[in-house]
């Protein structure tokens, strides 16, 4: 059960669930060093509401991030986290999937749980129903801010170590194939198609605005100097920056993020209010819906800076985590 300010984490509940034993946690040889880890901070993972004059109602929405969260390593959303999420929707409960990832490339998965809500991809940027193609919502970089932004991405410094993506009606630009475009295509199953200067794709024969903007490095301090350096040169007000991997920089509208996506599909699309809500997520990306949810769950893998956010940890995507934490908060609850 859940209180404001007070959360009983069920530790035997979150560990059996992750598929774990917790009378072998006293010895660290039977378990892997993370796991034992994973005891000690569920023990004490709980946000203090108590000053925020929260309440939490029954959930009536789940939303769920995908890499990292609901899906790991595999690229496929485990029969154990499958069975969880069609538990929680046996009871009621809705289920909505926030993303970073591009609108085709999560329908895939979006089809998997068998969602019935509007689908919120790129940050939040694209609130889209894939069963009637209805746009509820479509928030896009001006081409004269992506064009100042890419000019800054391909200075002499950065060019070389980053790869830039425009995303444009669905559809993925690059400047050139590099191995880490290579190797996002393989993973979302979208192609990139290479323009050489991405100007291109920013001139009157493009209609349409960036949805967003990405640089990949595979150096995460090349990713940390871009965002403290970006967001001292903008103000919120101009665009939005975060970091969904620790490789990953993302730009987009101003008003964008997983937050407000959530919000509007809460409140705007369903009728309910934030402690009707839980989210789980496992990056900087996600913060703002764990801030929002009346429950908001990050996963042991997450950054410290996104645990100490969170009103729960749930076990590490690999084991399950996303299971445990629908176990905890809705088929028990």
């Amino acid at each position: 059960m859940y209180f404001c300010g007070v959360a009983d984490v069920g530790i035997d509940v979150a560990f059996e669930t992750a598929g774990l034993n917790l009378t072998n946690l006293a010895n660290a040889d039977k378990i892997s060093e993370s796991n034992y880890r994973l005891s000690l901070m569920l023990e004490s993972s709980t946000r203090d509401r108590s000053t925020q004059n929260c309440s939490v109602g029954p959930i009536r929405l789940l939303v769920l991030d995908l890499d990292g969260t609901t899906v790991g390593q595999s690229n496929q959303i485990q029969p154990e986290v499958q069975q969880a999420i069609q538990a929680a929707q046996a009871q009621g409960v809705q289920v909505a999937i926030a993303t970073g990832r591009m609108f085709r490339s999560a329908l895939r998965f979006y089809q998997t749980i068998g969602s019935t809500l509007p689908l919120m991809a790129y940050q939040g940027a694209l609130i889209k129903d894939p069963s009637n193609q209805q746009i509820y919502r479509h928030w896009t970089v001006p081409k004269l801010a992506a064009q100042k932004l890419l000019d800054y991405l391909e200075q002499p410094p950065l060019r070389d170590r980053l790869s830039i993506h425009f995303y444009i009606n669905d559809l993925l630009y690059v400047r050139e194939l590099s191995a880490e475009s290579k190797a996002y295509g393989e993973r979302t199953g979208v192609e990139p198609i290479a323009v050489g200067d991405l100007r291109q794709v920013l001139t009157p024969e493009f209609p349409m605005e960036p949805t967003k903007v990405l640089a990949l490095s595979d150096d995460p301090e090349v990713i940390d100097h871009l965002l403290t350096s970006l967001r001292q040169q903008y103000s919120p007000a101009e665009l939005y920056f975060t970091k969904s991997v620790a490789t990953f920089f993302e730009a987009t509208h101003p008003q964008v993020n997983k937050g407000t996506a959530v919000r509007y599909l809460a409140e705007e699309i369903l009728g309910l209010q934030p402690e009707n809500v839980m989210a789980i997520g496992d990056n900087f990306n996600d913060l703002e819906m764990i801030q929002y949810a009346g429950i908001g769950i990050a996963m042991d893998n997450a950054p410290a800076g996104v645990k100490a956010s969170a009103d729960w940890i749930a076990p590490d995507v690999e084991v399950h985590g996303v299971a445990a934490a629908i176990e905890q908060f809705i088929l028990s609850a």
